[in-house]
């Protein structure tokens, strides 16, 4: 993983490639950092996630790679390859991946 973000600017880039796995972690990686949001990928082991949270703002899920079970505010959500999850501002989640998963995490802060 050669590219810091501003190398990331005006190149094409594969987005599973944005992350790689890590045994026994959760690697993330900022991709935007503005005012006005955050771009960041994840990479998850399988076994390893993100335990329940809320964030004050709303959140698109981007499912790159694998799946996860996703609870919001008790439903749960299963993300694979290709599908989006919006979750929404102050309301509870996690990220329990059911096999290695990576996604992409898109804040915005307004």
């Amino acid at each position: 993983m050669s590219l810091d973000p501003t190398e990331l600017i005006g190149n094409v880039t594969e987005i599973k490639s944005l992350t790689d796995y890590q045994k026994g972690s959760v690697v993330s990686r900022m991709v935007v950092n503005k005012k006005a949001g955050t771009v960041t990928a994840f990479a998850f082991e399988a076994g390893e996630g993100l335990s329940e949270h809320s964030a004050p703002f709303d959140a698109l899920v981007i499912g790159i790679e694998g799946e996860a079970e996703i609870p919001i505010g008790g439903v749960s959500h299963t993300v694979r390859e290709g599908d989006i999850l919006i979750m929404p501002a102050n309301v509870p989640h996690a990220v329990h991946p059911v096999t290695r998963f990576k996604m992409m995490l898109v804040l915005i802060h307004e």
